[in-house]
């Protein structure tokens, strides 16, 4: 086995490791694994993710349907409105440049990595009781487009729609995530497959080590709490999407994002691990004086 093909499984297993974890996700890391490390162009690779993620995801639905973590009904309808737009946006990415995709895949990681460092808000289950199933249809069908056309969109975006709309809560909604993520992964595959083709060897051979790391990760769970689990990933995913976009922008403007990314960071770590710099640091407040004493 070539040394290269070893190092694509194993970082496929770490893909399928995220998504067991957050129950979503895959594709974020699917896709630049596929461009930057095997070698695939961006359609192709946005291809093969799809069927990766959406196999991996099937995969993964089922011990989520035995723990009655799935909504049937809602997964459904809001499937059946978003596998329209997957296809839609699977055919039209055949008139749309690669680069032009990847860019967009990039602000979507970023996108998706300043929701999970943040974090989302307490489900709120009175809000939503008496929503029309109706409102699922323009909120999945815009899921589903962006799903089709850069081959991300998946439970980043579809379990905060179904804790909004739904009022579920949050292991009810990556449960049913899984469902819709398989379906639309398939809807936009077909799409894909009218002007790209796949390497199906090398795809059922990533996909057999990204199941592998989903079952492990579904383990892991259990034992990690999920808010550094998510925020570790969105820092994570943050990086990744930093170094995307700045492949895919023109020099020299890839390398001064690269190099704007690198002094922030280093100027929130010197922020945050030396309290003397924390007063002048503008996105960090001073911390308040004592109160004055009346005289």
């Amino acid at each position: 086995m070539e040394p290269l093909l070893i190092l694509v499984l194993a970082l496929s297993v770490v893909v399928g490791l995220a998504l067991g974890l957050f129950g979503g996700g895959g594709s974020i890391l699917m896709v630049p694994l596929l461009t930057y490390v095997a070698g695939m162009d961006a359609k192709q690779a946005i291809t093969t993710s799809l069927f990766v993620v959406g196999v991996t995801s099937l995969a993964s639905l089922l011990p989520h349907a035995r723990a009655r973590n799935v909504r049937w009904a809602a997964g459904l309808v809001f499937a059946a409105s978003s596998m329209s737009g997957a296809l839609l946006g699977g055919l039209a990415s055949a008139a749309i440049p690669g680069g032009v995709l990847m860019a967009a895949f990039a602000i979507i990681m970023l996108a998706s990595a300043r929701n999970m460092i943040r974090g989302r808000k307490k489900d709120n289950d009175a809000a939503a009781k008496g929503r029309s199933l109706l409102l699922y249809i323009p909120v999945g069908l815009a899921v589903g487009m962006v799903t089709g056309l850069v081959g991300a969109g998946g439970g980043f975006l579809i379990v905060p729609a179904l804790v909004l709309l739904a009022g579920v809560q949050m292991k009810h909604a990556v449960g049913t995530s899984l469902l819709v993520i398989s379906l639309n992964s398939a809807s936009g595959m077909l799409g894909h497959l009218n002007s790209t083709s796949v390497n199906w060897p090398l795809a059922l051979s990533i996909t057999a080590a990204t199941i592998i790391g989903s079952l492990v990760g579904a383990r892991l769970t259990a034992r990690v709490p999920e808010q550094k689990l998510r925020r570790g990933f969105g820092y994570f995913v943050l990086a990744m999407g930093i170094f995307v976009l700045s492949q895919e922008l023109p020099h020299p403007a890839g390398l001064v994002l690269a190099s704007a990314a690198a002094v922030a960071v280093i100027a929130w770590v010197l922020c945050t691990k030396i309290p003397a710099l924390a007063a002048i640091c503008p996105w960090r407040k001073a911390p308040a004086g004592p109160a004055p004493t009346a005289g």
